[in-house]
């Protein structure tokens, strides 16, 4: 299908907006009307620019307050509405989006808005435009797609159709299973947002927190389904009001965008399959066989089937190598041997492998120089790797390809939204031990696990602020991992927002954490790594209390928990005395939810990058602990 976007989405200058839209591959634009005003391009030279880049003009837009109105104010409308006729002919688009009339004197008549809308519809007729009617959500009158119909069809004219807009409709909570009953011929366009569910005046609501598709909670999958059950013939269009978005650079922004676009295609081509399939009968079912057949929709490799962490590697040099080598063997873990053609070096416990990486010249020492001591990949078990990668470049994320030695394992790989690398490791290649093949591994420590630690439970990434949605959007394309509930979360120096998300087994955990201030541990690491990057690896063990005693022997550094955490423990949770008194002698946090428990405690922090964290988890809980963050964070502002 044709996909586009609105101009007011991005940051820039018109030119940029334009460059950068074509750039991530769009095929059309909406051009929004301040981007022209501000432009030093004329209408013909933006028509020109757009055909040089090989982009459509689908839409202009807004034309405001058209609707409702008394005689006088009517002819000044049509004498307005000539004007940016003449401007389109320039511009060389053909369909005009008029809003509904937002102003509080409007004329509640639809009757008399039809008539308007109707003489408007006749003299665009004239210049062979379009208009496209739509229904804003805080509209004075006409606020629901459904009363925008009825005065489209009660005008009756060919050139008046309607323009449905996914928040105006999903933001009011209406039904979009109406818009089946609309003529195809009348639906004129769509435009398309997501956005998180916020309790707030619809109009800033729209006007600041809109979000591309797949990175708020909006069932825009089922709205579109209803969208091409009706037959729309159009373009997907994405319209997006956000603060963030149109402050930083464009070129993420857009290449996001349209990410959203294919990923939303997926989803509703994934949708109408399983109903196809089903083979009941049903109308339903026999309608989604048939868009299946008629309508073109992004059809990538399927999601990688996600095993959880075969391995991590850390970029060092030879001083912080060093360090980090002695920090990891206090946590029990054992240095397994180098690297056999490069300066790295491999640590294993229970299922845990970290890489430490010092090779000169390699994509690990560029990672080094920019940030210094941290975690430049990830290693992900998964079914098919070469799958994995093959997906993430249709949905145009970055490859990547290292130098690869003599007899050495190669591992598929994309490069991540923090520009570290997500290596794929199939179970192929895991069965032929392709550690082994590259590391002189010494046997007699293979399967130790000196301090309990069996494998990792989950990882931390932190973000700058305008990269969260970022995130959310790289995690769920490319791994086909779900947020779970967005918190906020007191740091003694500001807020954190943290949204954890999982793949279906919980094989893979990951909580995406942001700070609006840099003096809070988030914001000084994703500022410090310039970009983001993994800052917590949670470490799982059976006996957090056999573990925690044996890294204390062993000299490990743990955050103090003060004495006041442990004097309200009691008041939220039943829990026996000397389980408390056991828990506060050895610093172990402790968190409770549905079927289950949660230990925790965590290590003082590497280099103020990265620290790890020692959990066990209980029956069935699934959460993070998150109600113990502000005492980690703030026992983390102590020791900074």
């Amino acid at each position: 299908m044709r996909r586009s976007i609105a101009t007011v989405c991005i940051s820039g200058t018109l030119e940029e907006k334009l460059e950068s839209i074509a750039r991530a591959r769009f095929d059309a634009v909406e051009i929004f009307e301040n981007d022209l005003i501000y432009s030093r391009m004329s209408p013909r030279e933006i028509r020109q620019r757009c055909a040089d880049l090989g982009l459509g003009i689908d839409l202009y837009q807004p034309f405001r307050d058209m609707d409702g109105v008394g005689d006088a104010q009517f002819k000044r409308n049509l004498d307005r509405a000539e004007r940016k006729f003449d401007l389109m002919a320039e511009l060389g688009a053909t369909m005009l989006l008029v809003c509904s009339n937002v102003q509080p004197d409007v004329i509640r008549d639809d009757a008399l808005m039809a008539a308007q809308l109707r003489e408007m519809a006749e003299r665009a007729a004239q210049r062979g435009l379009r208009l496209a009617y739509e229904a804003l959500a805080w509209g004075s009158h006409v606020n629901r797609y459904g009363h925008s119909w009825d005065i489209v069809k009660q005008a009756d004219h060919p050139h008046l159709g309607i323009c449905l807009d996914s928040f105006h409709i999903l933001s009011r909570g209406d039904d979009p299973a109406g818009i089946e009953q609309i003529p195809a011929d009348k639906l004129f366009f769509l435009q398309l947002a997501d956005a998180p569910r916020m309790v707030m005046d619809v109009l800033q609501w729209s006007r600041h927190y809109r979000c591309f598709p797949g990175q708020g909670t909006f069932d825009l999958v089922g709205f579109m389904e209803h969208v091409l059950k009706a037959g729309y013939p159009g373009p997907l269009s994405l319209e997006v009001f956000n603060d963030v978005f149109r402050a930083a650079p464009n070129r993420r922004t857009t290449q996001d965008a349209l990410a959203s676009l294919l990923y939303l295609e997926e989803q509703v081509r994934a949708r109408l399959s399983q109903r196809a399939e089903a083979g009941t009968g049903a109308e339903s079912d026999v309608a989604a066989a048939s868009l299946l057949e008629h309508v073109e929709l992004f059809n990538p490799p399927a999601a990688p089937e996600i095993k959880g962490v075969s391995f991590i590697e850390f970029a060092v040099d030879g001083p912080s190598g060093a360090a980090l080598g002695q920090a990891l063997e206090s946590l029990g873990f054992d240095a397994m041997g180098p690297h056999r053609t490069k300066q790295a070096q491999l640590y294993q416990q229970g299922d845990v492998r970290l890489v430490l990486n010092a090779e000169p010249g390699s994509f690990a020492s560029e990672y080094f120089q920019r940030r210094g001591p941290s975690i430049c990949a990830l290693g992900l078990a998964t079914d098919d790797g070469q799958r994995a990668v093959n997906r993430g470049v249709a949905f145009h994320v970055p490859r990547y390809a290292g130098r690869v030695g003599p007899n050495e394992a190669i591992i598929p790989a994309l490069r991540s939204v923090d520009e570290s690398v997500l290596y794929f490791v199939s179970q192929a290649l895991e069965e032929r031990g392709f550690l082994e093949t590259d590391f002189v591994i010494d046997p007699a420590k293979k399967g130790r696990s000196r301090a309990g630690i069996k494998g990792v439970d989950h990882l931390a990434q932190a973000y700058p602020f305008e990269h969260f949605d970022t995130g959310v959007l790289f995690n769920r394309l490319v791994l086909g991992l779900q947020p779970q509930e967005s918190l906020e979360l007191a740091d003694p120096n500001g807020l954190v927002r943290s949204c954890a998300m999982v793949n279906r087994d919980q094989s893979l955990r990951v909580a995406l954490n942001v700070s609006h201030s840099r003096s809070t541990l988030t914001g000084r690491t994703a500022e410090t790594l310039q970009g983001g990057g993994v800052h917590h690896i949670a470490l799982s063990t059976d006996d957090i209390f056999a573990t925690v005693e044996t890294l204390r022997k062993a000299g490990v550094r743990l955050l103090e928990v003060p004495a006041n955490y442990y004097q309200d423990l009691p008041a939220r949770f039943e829990l026996d005395p000397a389980l408390l008194a056991r828990m506060q002698a050895l610093g172990v946090l402790y968190d409770e939810g549905p079927g289950g428990a949660f230990f925790h405690c965590y290590t003082a922090t590497f280099v103020d990058r990265f620290f790890f964290e020692i959990v066990q988890r209980q029956g069935a809980y699934k959460g993070f602990g998150a109600s113990n963050a502000p005492v980690r964070m703030s026992a983390q502002a102590r020791q900074g």
